[in-house]
């Protein structure tokens, strides 16, 4: 008995299909191009030269981080012109809170059956991400793996790097009692808590193709698939200059855990949330019958960056975001206490201490 020779593209990886891929998606990289990188695909590694990037004495920042289950509802509205906004986002707004800016960008996509049309969608908005990073996309990895992924099923991670001079960390040291908390707006839920969210739609078959009419005629799916915003350019020039003394970018844990982690010792966040609480998570709150203090440690509320300054600043670093195109308010002040972060609203506290 004779056996059938077997081939790759039979046990159902494409390795022409992946060859494919990385061709149609390098003028995508190439669109990420810095000084310092060239942003070419298709080497064994991306180099990037931090001496025409202008360091002088930096020190190297990485972070890395994936989208979550936000991406199901990606998948499941066949809308991924998003998720790789989200993908940057996550990575290179942690790395502007040490006061780095992000410098090169590597992806990793995996899925059961590689679908070039929807990947193509996802590393073009990968792409989008670095550019309004202003980092370079310098590789990535496409990984096809038939049994592990569902059909059409796909999962990202992100890989930032970032430089910072050494005197000009950010590690939130001198920040002091009297000190004023700023929030920077957020574009929606960003990329933190999916899973309660899909808890809520799938409790109140809400339809994600629904339009609302309190989001302006928006459907369901716009409000929560709105790309996470990226904060680098608005933040990077006042950072430099030390106008700023902290950063906390508002993910999982929301402002009642995040803010705490930027705290000295003897330094207490005390927040206000007395701006109006986005459409969105007035939706969520309602349809999950979710108490206040779960809000604020699972959803950024409305606001996806703090920033703290001290008095004397505040005007002329409030002037200059929003001359940059951010929504500023001022939410809080630091006082002395235990580390961590009081949040309260009409009626209500709740407190998070580090």
């Amino acid at each position: 008995m004779t056996t059938k020779p077997l081939t790759y593209a039979e046990a159902g990886v494409s390795i022409d299909a992946g060859n494919a891929l990385v061709k149609a998606i390098g003028p995508l990289a190439r669109s990420t191009a810095r000084p310092g990188a060239g942003a070419e695909l298709g080497g064994f590694g991306g180099f990037f030269d931090l001496k025409a990037a202008g360091y002088e004495d930096p020190l190297l920042v990485a972070a890395n981080d994936g989208v979550g289950t936000k991406l199901k509802l990606a998948i499941e509205t066949g809308r991924h012109e998003g998720v790789g906004i989200d993908l940057v986002a996550m990575c290179a707004n942690d790395l502007i809170v040490q006061g780095a800016e992000p410098l090169f960008f590597l992806d990793y996509y995996a899925t059961g059956k590689l679908d070039n049309d929807v990947a193509a969608q996802v590393v073009a908005s990968i792409a989008e991400g670095c550019r309004q990073a202003g980092c370079a996309l310098i590789g990535g990895e496409t990984a096809e793996m038939p049994g592990m992924y569902d059909a059409g099923d796909y999962d990202l991670a992100g890989f930032c790097v970032g430089a910072v001079d050494r005197d000009k960390v950010l590690d939130g040291s001198k920040i002091a009692p009297g000190d004023v908390i700023i929030g920077l707006a957020s574009s929606g839920v960003h990329s933190n808590g999916f899973s309660l969210v899909r808890r809520i739609i799938a409790d109140r078959r809400w339809k994600l193709d629904e339009i609302l009419p309190s989001a302006g005629g928006q459907t369901l799916a716009d409000l929560l698939l709105a790309p996470t915003r990226i904060y680098v350019r608005s933040l990077l020039p006042p950072v430099q200059e030390k106008a700023i003394k902290g950063l906390a970018h508002i993910t999982g844990g929301g402002l009642l855990e995040n803010i705490p982690r930027i705290m000295p010792d003897g330094r207490h966040a005390r927040v206000t949330m007395d701006w109006p609480l986005p459409p969105v998570f007035e939706m969520l709150q309602q349809g999950g019958n979710l108490a206040n203090e779960e809000m604020v440690r699972t959803f950024n509320c409305g606001v996806g960056m703090a920033v703290i300054v001290a008095p004397a600043n505040v005007e002329a670093v409030t002037l200059r975001l929003e001359a940059a195109g951010e929504q500023v308010m001022r939410i809080g002040e630091v006082e002395a206490g235990e580390r961590g972060c009081t949040v309260s609203g009409p009626g209500w506290s709740a407190t998070h201490n580090a």
